[in-house]
């Protein structure tokens, strides 16, 4: 159905598409509405316990999947689907012999995980504006990445929601496309696809009056309250909606994967990765976000598929290269480029077809 496309490109695009949602929901918090977003992990976790432990489950409900367990035969819903012993025989069946025939309840179940990943990721959004409301900076910052952290050892000691450090897999919605790299190939046009769609959905709100209004917000707080602008909930709706995108972006990183572990899932790969991003592209800047993760993806990528030539080169291990070149890098940045490879444009008050018609009045009087 699709051409094939060579792993290393693959593994290009797939990292690239994840963080570039992940990167794009940090920038209309940090970016767009200055709030000090030091938990994003949190939004991107939540998106992949939805993956991992919600449709699964229907699917064995809707189907009536029974398995025999300890001499009975149980329906497994509850913490016995979260059982590492009985987790890869359901979800096995439930990709190979319910989703993989059947396109439409695969594109259904795609499209329900993350419309549930994107409810859940809104809520702890909303959850985290009320410390917002109160805190600032990096009193802020480390409390949201405290709530980060708290989810994450939650979810890698109770083995009931996603199987604790084993973890759970999660069921394909990609078999109807075929398998191999075909299959692979379709995965990546599909990741793709929702970074576009994110992409323009963020750019459409930068130039919108609710991202006028988070700039205003962000410029000045005193002044855009002056002007009847309604801060605590201001700052609440761009964690909402940032929230909503980060876990959108967990649960395509889990289904992608086929496989949920909490354990994967820690702050330096899925919080500060994604503000090094930000940094290197451009704070505030849609496209500096694009060229930011782009850069990093290519980096990252070639440090590892290229380990044993750097291994022969370098003194140290391989494994640290990327996390001194993100650190150097950040250093950077913030000596000599702050605003980023592309800095961020003011917008126009007037849209560009009144300025022209303004400038050609001009001109004509001038005369």
């Amino acid at each position: 159905m699709f051409f094939e496309i060579p792993p290393i490109l693959i593994d290009i695009l797939m990292n690239f598409s994840i963080f570039l949602i992940v990167t794009l929901s940090l920038n209309l918090e940090v970016g767009y509405a200055g709030i000090a977003q030091f938990g994003r992990v949190l939004a991107v976790l939540v998106g992949a316990i939805v993956a991992g432990a919600i449709p699964g489950r229907l699917l064995v409900l809707l189907y009536n999947i029974q398995v025999e367990w300890r001499g009975e035969v149980i329906t497994p819903v509850g913490a016995d689907y979260a059982n590492h012993l009985l987790n890869f025989p359901i979800v096995d069946r439930i990709s190979k012999e319910i989703l993989a025939p059947n396109p439409l309840l695969s594109i259904a179940i795609f499209i329900f995980t993350l419309s549930i990943a994107a409810l859940f990721g809104a809520a702890i959004g909303y959850l985290s504006s009320y410390p917002a409301l109160r805190l600032r900076e990096a009193y802020l910052g480390i409390t949201l990445l405290a709530f980060g952290d708290a989810l994450k050892l939650i979810a890698e000691n109770y083995q009931p929601i996603v199987g604790a450090t084993q973890g759970v897999f999660v069921p394909n919605v990609y078999g109807w496309i075929g398998e191999g790299s075909v299959q692979f190939t379709g995965r990546i046009i599909i990741l793709l696809f929702m970074a576009g769609l994110i992409f323009l959905f963020i750019e459409r709100i930068s130039k919108s009056p609710f991202g006028r209004t988070l700039k205003a917000m962000r410029d000045s707080e005193t002044a855009a309250n002056v002007y009847g602008v309604n801060i605590p909930r201001l700052r609440g709706y761009a964690l909402i909606v940032g929230g909503a995108i980060a876990a959108i972006g967990g649960a395509l990183y889990a289904m992608y994967s086929g496989s949920m572990k909490a354990l994967t899932y820690d702050r330096v790969t899925w919080t500060f990765w994604p503000w090094a991003f930000m940094m290197l592209g451009g704070t505030g800047n849609n496209f500096g976000i694009v060229l930011g993760v782009f850069i990093f993806t290519i980096l990252r990528t070639m440090i590892y598929t290229q380990k044993f030539v750097l291994e022969a080169i370098i003194p140290i291990d391989v494994a640290w290269l990327e996390y001194i070149m993100i650190g150097l890098i950040i250093v950077l940045i913030s000596l000599f480029r702050p605003q980023g490879v592309i800095p961020e444009k003011p917008d126009p008050i007037l849209p560009k077809k009144e300025i022209i018609k303004i400038k050609e009045k001009v001109l004509k009087s001038g005369d």
